[in-house]
């Protein structure tokens, strides 16, 4: 069956329904779709239920709607863009999408999915290898995520983290922050506390009126286990991108006298070989945002939740969208940053063994 979508250009964008359904983040807002569209783009968007951005906002931007998973049928030559894991079906991608795969450093699944691209000749532009020269990521949510991170730690210590979570206007967060709490104040420390994660659980944690101890790379070139287990909360906002020598493991935990009782990774590395914090094997979620680390003596509780930033999904999504679409408007003629994301792609499908010769870029 053909595709009834206008096509006013060459260059078509379908931003897609994100299935998990927690995701009500937006890789593209409607002011911004209609920048897209103002340059000839055609811009279609998928109905989605749980969006924080209603459907009538795209229309008045110019954009095509279409149904939810409609990209599968799609012309071969649009882009899809989205932000967290795709559906299992089709077990070919002849698309382009643009999303956060999570498929280059040994996480689980990573395998199957570039797989599903060489099959079908697609190919996959990583958010998180969207970068500059020097590789500083161009589209990030990292900001929101340490902030929210952070932010959860704190409520968790003061006994106000009640799940399920649901998502809620920054306003509402930052005044919880700041509600007085009956305890004393914890011990707070920030891993990777100058990049934009960082940045944002400081931010977090100054609503809250909290000081924390920030370490960054000279703090951890040479780590000191025993003053990191002397805090009540470690924040995890470190991007690894080699193999690094883990911050804490079960037996520094088991072996040594610790007040450390809360960990927030923000980085969610757990299924990578990159993963710092090797003592829990599965991410959290907005049920169950804190799961308790076993056979480690006194209480340890972690929150790793991997879409930490939908749970302000307004703020997150414009924010992101507006480092995104000047990129996107240059998906006719890739530039060297899409082209960083291809090659990076092209070595991961090589490494595993997978035939990229009829990929369609």
């Amino acid at each position: 069956m053909a595709d009834p979508r206008p096509r006013t250009t060459d260059v078509a964008i379908t931003m897609r329904h994100e299935t998990r359904e927690s995701e009500r983040r937006a890789p593209i807002v409607p002011a911004d779709a209609a920048r897209l569209v103002a340059q000839g783009i055609t811009v279609t968007v998928e109905h989605s239920p749980q969006r924080v951005f209603p459907m009538g906002d795209y229309l008045d931007a110019g954009c095509v709607a279409a149904e939810a998973g409609s990209w599968r049928t799609a012309p071969a030559a649009e882009f899809v863009v989205g932000l967290k894991e795709l559906p299992h079906d089709p077990p070919t991608l002849r698309h382009r999408h643009v999303f956060f795969g999570h498929a280059y450093k040994g996480q689980r699944d990573a395998e199957a999915l570039l797989r599903r691209f060489a099959a079908g000749g697609g190919a996959l532009f990583d958010l998180e290898y969207l970068t500059d020269a020097d590789g500083r990521r161009l589209a990030a949510f990292g900001y929101w995520a340490g902030y929210v991170g952070a932010a959860l730690a704190v409520l968790r210590h003061r006994g106000r983290l009640d799940p399920p979570l649901r998502p809620r206007p920054k306003q509402d967060l930052d005044r919880m922050l700041r509600e007085t709490s009956t305890g004393a104040p914890p011990s707070v420390l920030v891993i990777g506390a100058l990049g934009r994660c960082g940045r944002g659980a400081r931010d977090a944690l100054a609503v809250a009126g909290i000081q924390p101890t920030c370490w960054d790379v000279a703090e951890t070139r040479s780590l000191d286990h025993a003053a990191l287990l002397d805090h009540d909360i470690l924040v995890n906002a470190v991007l690894v991108t080699t193999p690094t020598p883990p911050f804490v493991t079960l037996a520094s935990l088991r072996s040594r006298p610790r007040r450390l009782s809360l960990i927030a990774d923000v980085t969610c590395d757990v299924t990578s070989r990159n993963n710092v914090l090797p003592v829990y094997d599965d991410i959290t979620d907005w049920r169950e945002p804190v799961r308790m680390v076993g056979d480690v003596g006194d209480p340890l509780g972690v929150i790793a939740i991997d879409n930490l930033p939908s749970l302000l999904p307004g703020e997150a999504s414009t924010a992101f969208s507006a480092e995104l679409t000047p990129h996107l408007s240059a998906l006719g003629e890739p530039g060297q940053p899409w082209q960083r994301c291809l090659r990076v792609f092209r070595e991961a499908c090589e490494a595993n063994g997978l035939e990229t010769e009829n990929v369609h870029v």
